[in-house]
Formats: structure tokens, sequence, C-alpha cells
């Protein structure tokens, strides 16, 4: 198989794509985003652009609070002077995270077929009900029906009973999985690795040849399955957070 991690600008578009804000604008040279309770993901502010200054980042603030949203700016590989300049004004970092990335026939291979796995084109009641269970309210779920490109809502079942759920959305030839969620006493069963099967299988059958996903970098359980999958480490990114000004 002569598969190769995407470049790691790419996964940050399928980032933006598979899981969109409720708006996205620049200005200067920061992109910001309205997440609309959507979570940290849709609703910080990142670098579009080489170079910065001080106003630009005050100004950027100033849109965050306008918006009533978090003071939140995503840091990403090679930012190192936005990270240094923000640490200056007091900025804390918060969640480190892990891309992933993986050749979707590799993960194909643990497709469980049949109905242990099933998928739906919106979020159904009943994933809603387990996604709640973990914190993924409904502007999370607001995410997942703005996202445009072709995507999937999945449902695991253990014993004929509904037990995770997930998300997959699509940038051209990359997949990204979003909001992966099983209910607390049914987990270390297996379920999660058939649910990778079948996204990775439901992945190739629109086109996506990559698989990826982000992840907190302190999750050791689910980094520690996605290799074992033939993932690798592909990008990172931290927010840096400021309760005011």
């Amino acid at each position: 198989m002569n598969w190769k991690p995407p470049a790691t600008h790419r996964l940050y578009e399928v980032n933006d794509a598979s899981w969109p804000p409720a708006e996205m604008r620049q200005l200067g040279p920061f992109i910001l985003r309205r997440g609309a309770d959507g979570g940290q993901r849709v609703s910080s502010a990142s670098l579009c652009e080489n170079g910065f200054s001080s106003n630009d980042i005050g100004a950027a603030e100033q849109a965050m609070v306008a918006m009533a949203q978090p003071l939140l700016f995503m840091i990403r590989d090679n930012d190192r002077a936005l990270d240094e300049a923000l640490e200056n004004r007091g900025y804390f970092i918060k969640d480190p995270v892990t891309i992933f990335a993986g050749p979707s026939a590799t993960l194909a291979e643990h497709d469980p077929k049949g109905l242990t796995v099933i998928d739906a084109t919106e979020p159904l009641a009943v994933m809603a009900e387990i996604w709640e269970t973990g914190g993924i309210a409904a502007g999370r779920l607001d995410v997942m029906r703005r996202a445009t490109g072709a995507k999937a809502c999945f449902l695991g079942r253990l014993n004929d009973r509904p037990a995770g759920a997930a998300y997959v959305g699509c940038d051209n030839d990359i997949a990204m999985l979003h909001a992966l969620e099983i209910l607390p006493e049914l987990r270390r069963k297996g379920l999660a690795l058939q649910m990778m099967g079948a996204m990775g299988a439901w992945a190739l059958r629109n086109g996506a040849d990559t698989f990826s996903l982000v992840v907190l970098t302190k999750n050791d359980a689910a980094c520690g399955l996605y290799e074992k999958l033939g993932m690798v480490k592909a990008g990172q990114y931290h927010y840096r957070k400021k309760e005011s000004l």
C-alpha cells in the first residue's frame, strides 16, 4: 500500500471543513471563528498569514469579546512566535491535541459489517442521548449539520443495545472523525475498534483514502488504539486561553 500521510496544513483544512464554525472571517493575519456553542475548535482564532503585531492580537481579542466568546487562540505548528506572545500577555496553555492519520483501507479491515454499526446522514435521537453522556450537546450537533461535504453519523451496538456514537466528515480525499463516544459502562469491550472499522469502510466508499482524527494528547488509551490501527501522528496544536482582558 503506497499511502503517505497528508501535509499538516491539509489536516487543518479538513478540520475546518468537516467541523465547521457558524462563521469564519479574516481580521488582519487572523481567522476568527464564531462557534455558536460548538466548542473550542469552532470558537478559536488562528493565524492565516506570516507576521503579526501586538495590535493585531488586540484587535482579535476585541472581536472575540464582541462575539461573547472566550479569549481563545489555536496554536498550530510553526506558530511559536504567537505562542510566546500570548504567554507574555497572560494566556495559559489548554488542551494539547494530536492529529492522527492513516489509510482508510487498514481501518476497514476491522469493519464488522452487519448491524453492529449503522450510519445515518443526520444525528439520530439515540445518538444524541449517547453524546450527551459525554458532554456533546446541541451546539456540537449543529456543527455536524453545518458540514457540507460527504458525512455520516454512526451508531454502535453491543448486545442489541445502543452503545456508541460518532461522526465523520470528508474534505475531498480525507475523512476526519469527531465526537466518538462510548457509554461508560460499555467501554473496553471492543466496540471502538469495530466502529473505527466501519467508519474506515465508509470513508473508502466515499472516496477518502485517508482517515484522520484529533485527540487530546493526554488520552493514552485512545492514542494507543489509533496507533494499533496503523495511524501515525501527523500534526498537533494546542490552545492559548485567557479568562479576561
